[in-house]
C-alpha cells in the first residue's frame, strides 16, 4: 500500500494538495525523513557540499500560512519560517501576487543603470516605519550579511575612522568581515581566516547570566571600548537590539539608550541590526522602538520581501550621502520582484493588523512555555519580545548550558511535526520564530508536543 503510494506520488497522479487546500494542521503519513526525502537526500549528498548543512533533511514541496508540506506528504508546524523570513506567512497571497505581476513585466534592468519604482518605494516605506523623524536614505542589497558590509563601509567613511566595536554573542554574516564581527567561531568561521581588522568585541548585557541593571552593564562596555580601542578611532557602533542567533538575548533595561548617548557624544555611528528582529517580528516595526532607540543606522533583511532576497541600510541621509556616486549598489541589489513582494509585505502588516498578532504570539507563547518551566527545573529562563521567544536550557538548579537536551528537544519535536530552531552561544537556546499568521490552536499543538518532549527527558 505504502509503495504504491509513494509510485502515485513520484509520478504527481497523487501529489501534495496544492495551497492553501490543504488542511492546516500536523499530519505525519511517515517516519521522519520520510522515504521520497530520503532518495532525495541521497541525491543532494553527491552535488552539494557537506558545509551547506541543513538541521533537518525533509525535503519542501508546498508551504502556507505556518505549515510547511515535504514531498512525503508530511505538515509540520513551522516554528522557525525560514529563521524569521517568511514573518508574514508562507505563500501569502498578496506577495505572490505582487511578485507574480512584476515578473510578467520584467525582472532585471539594475537600478544603477535603468531605475524603476519599485526601489524607490521600498526606500520611502523604510523611511516610513524606521525609527526616528529625520531625513532618511536607503540602499537596497540582497542579504543581510551584505547589508552589515556596506553600512559598516557607509560608517567608515562618514566619520574617517577605520574601527568597528560590536558585541558578545553577537551574530552578523557569513563574508569575510562579517565573521571577524561574530562572537561564536564554529562553524561559522572555523579554518576561515584570516579575517577582516579592527574589529573590536565588547560585553553585553546578558541579565540572566551577569545579573547586571542596564546602566552597570551599559558602563562595563563602554569602558572596554574607551580602554581597548579609544572613542576617537570608532567608527560605529553595532548591535542587535534582540540578539538573534545569541539566543534572543534581550537587554537589561537602559543598556541599549546609554549606549547610542555614548555614541552620539563621541562621533560614532550606532548601527541596529534588525535583520532578524525587524519587519514586524517583535510587536513593532522594529526591535529598537521597544528601547526608545533612533539608530543612525537600520539594517533590514529576512521578512522584508516574504522570502524574495532583499536587504537593505536604511540610515541619516547626511551619513548615508557620505559614499560617493557608484560607491554603492550591486548587480541585483533591489531586485524588481523582490522590491514588488516587500511593498506587498508592509501593506499585509498594515491591512492584516500584524503588529497586534505578534503580540497574541508573544501571550500564547510565553503562557505556555512559562508552564512548562514549572514543571522543568531545565527551563532556565523564558525570555523574548513578540513572535520572538527562546527558552535557555540549564543543568537543573544552575546556570550551565544544557545543550544536550536542547539537541534532544528539537529532535523529537521533528519527529512529531514541529520545526524548532536551536541557538545560543553555547547551544542551549530554544528560538521560536513563527510566522504572524500562525492560529492559537497550533502554537497550542506545538506546545502539547514540546510538553511531551520534555516529558520523554
Amino acid at each position: 500500500m505504502l509503495a504504491a503510494k509513494l509510485v502515485s506520488i513520484m509520478t504527481d497522479t497523487i501529489a501534495v494538495p496544492s495551497i492553501p487546500t490543504f488542511p492546516t494542521e500536523r499530519l505525519l503519513v511517515t517516519p521522519i525523513p520520510g522515504p521520497l526525502s530520503q532518495a532525495m537526500h541521497r541525491r543532494r549528498e553527491a552535488v552539494v557540499p557537506v558545509g551547506v548543512s541543513s538541521v533537518l533533511p525533509v525535503y519542501i514541496a508546498k508551504a502556507h500560512g505556518a505549515i510547511v508540506v515535504d514531498i512525503d506528504g508530511n505538515q509540520f508546524i513551522d516554528l522557525g519560517a525560514g529563521i524569521g523570513v517568511t514573518t508574514i506567512g508562507h505563500t501569502d497571497d498578496a506577495v505572490v501576487d505582487a511578485a507574480s505581476a512584476q515578473l510578467a513585466d520584467f525582472t532585471h534592468t539594475l537600478f544603477t543603470i535603468t531605475p524603476y519604482e519599485g526601489y524607490i518605494r521600498v526606500a520611502e516605506l523604510l523611511a516610513e516605519h524606521t525609527p526616528g523623524d529625520h531625513a532618511k536614505k536607503t540602499v537596497l542589497v540582497n542579504s543581510g550579511a551584505e547589508a552589515v558590509e556596506n553600512a559598516v563601509k557607509i560608517a567608515r567613511k562618514y566619520t574617517g575612522r577605520g574601527g568597528i566595536a560590536v558585541l558578545e554573542h553577537a551574530y552578523h554574516g557569513r563574508t569575510n568581515l562579517t565573521m571577524a564581527m561574530n562572537f561564536k567561531a564554529a562553524p561559522y568561521s572555523t579554518g576561515f581566516g584570516p579575517f577582516a581588522g579592527d574589529v573590536y568585541r565588547a560585553p553585553n548585557s546578558y541579565p540572566f547570566h551577569d545579573g547586571l541593571d542596564g546602566a552597570t552593564a551599559a558602563k562595563r562596555t563602554i569602558s572596554y571600548l574607551e580602554k581597548t580601542v579609544g572613542a576617537t578611532d570608532l567608527a560605529c557602533l553595532v548591535v542587535e537590539p534582540i540578539q538573534g542567533e545569541g539566543g534572543f538575548q534581550v537587554p537589561a533595561a537602559g543598556y541599549l539608550p546609554a549606549l547610542q548617548d555614548w555614541c552620539t557624544a563621541n562621533g560614532i555611528v550606532f548601527i541596529a541590526d534588525e535583520i532578524q528582529s525587524g519587519m514586524a517580528r517583535t510587536g513593532a516595526y522594529f526591535a529598537s522602538e521597544h528601547f526608545g532607540l533612533v539608530p543612525d543606522l537600520v539594517l533590514s533583511a529576512k521578512g522584508i520581501a516574504g522570502g524574495l532576497p532583499l536587504a537593505g541600510v536604511t540610515g541619516r541621509s547626511e551619513i548615508m550621502d557620505a559614499a560617493q556616486p557608484g560607491g554603492l549598489g550591486g548587480t541585483f541589489g533591489g531586485n524588481p520582484v523582490a522590491t514588488a513582494a516587500a511593498i506587498a509585505v508592509f501593506e499585509q502588516i498594515e491591512s492584516l493588523g500584524l503588529l497586534a498578532e505578534a503580540r497574541r504570539i508573544e501571550n500564547v507563547l510565553k503562557t505556555g512555555l512559562s508552564a512548562l518551566q514549572e514543571k522543568y527545573p531545565i527551563i532556565g529562563e523564558v525570555r523574548g519580545i513578540g513572535a520572538m521567544v527562546a527558552i535557555e536550557l540549564v543543568q537543573p538548579g544552575t546556570h550551565e548550558p544544557n545543550a544536550a537536551a536542547v539537541t534532544a528537544i528539537a529532535s523529537y519535536a521533528a519527529q512529531h511535526g514541529v520545526i524548532v530552531l536551536t541557538a545560543g552561544t553555547y547551544g542551549n537556546v530554544l528560538r521560536f520564530l513563527p510566522s504572524l499568521a500562525i492560529s492559537d490552536e497550533l502554537l497550542l499543538d506545538a506546545l502539547s508536543v514540546l510538553d511531551e518532549a520534555f516529558a520523554a527527558l
